[in-house]
């Protein structure tokens, strides 16, 4: 899944978009002819992301929005049905990392703001635009994830929650659309040449790491009408979806 899709006259949202490998996804899905709507709070990485898109043709929708404005996120969902009447594509993004640390060291007000930014700011973009995904007639959501949600190593403890958290978020709103175009799937980018993992990892070699750009290239297709696939995990490293156990 390397070729881009075509998405001429698509509306997508991308939260974190100012940087890292959500400012790639922004980047390609305007390339695939998408108009995006770019969420971050920093507004100079929007700025340098709406000049790259705008010189390679492309047309973006600035918006400053720290998510844990959560009435923002419920004005961003009206704003936008006024504007487009529906939107095709989500890409929830934006995350913390927190503190890697032992459980019993973190901070409350830490661990809030993992839970805050990474779980309930998604539920609440969830909510904001499941009615305008509805209205497209192939919408796609993509929530992204990590294998931090599987592997629940030792000092990860609020990152991984969160993260497991927002896959279980996801798996059971695709459940809910299956009978629906709406396709929903989560996202294990895998390690990523970004910040928060030079923040995680501060003794890693970076230069072994894959550039975010290339890793948004494995995303971007999950926004295409013709995918099929919903309610599963799509793990970049090994370029393939995963499919959840599913109890009888």
């Amino acid at each position: 899944m390397t070729s881009l899709p075509d998405l001429n006259g698509r509306v997508a949202l991308v939260t974190g978009a100012s940087r890292g490998i959500g400012y790639h996804i922004a980047r390609l899905l305007a390339a695939s002819g998408a108009h995006v709507i770019a969420v971050a709070r920093t507004v100079g990485g929007l700025e340098e992301l709406d000049d790259e898109i705008t010189k390679a043709g492309g047309s973006a929708t600035l918006v400053p929005l720290d998510l844990t404005d959560m009435e923002g996120i419920d004005r961003l969902g009206g704003a936008i049905h006024e504007r487009w009447g529906k939107l095709d594509i989500l890409a929830a993004n934006a995350a913390v990392l927190g503190i890697i640390s032992p459980i019993g060291h973190v901070e409350a007000k830490v661990f809030d703001k993992v839970m805050a930014v990474n779980v309930t700011a998604t539920w609440r973009m969830i909510r904001s635009v499941d009615p305008l995904l509805r209205l497209s007639d192939a919408g796609r959501a993509i929530v992204m994830s990590s294998s931090s949600a599987h592997s629940c190593r030792a000092f990860w403890g609020p990152y991984a929650a969160s993260k497991a958290a927002v896959e279980a978020l996801a798996r059971s709103w695709a459940d809910e659309t299956r009978n629906m175009a709406l396709r929903i799937n989560s996202v294990n980018p895998g390690a990523t040449r970004t910040s928060m993992r030079a923040q995680a990892m501060p003794g890693e070699d970076p230069s072994a790491l894959p550039e975010p750009a290339e890793v948004a290239a494995r995303i971007v297709p999950l926004a295409s009408p013709d995918l099929a696939e919903t309610g599963m995990l799509f793990d970049v490293p090994q370029n393939r979806f995963l499919r959840y156990h599913q109890p009888e």
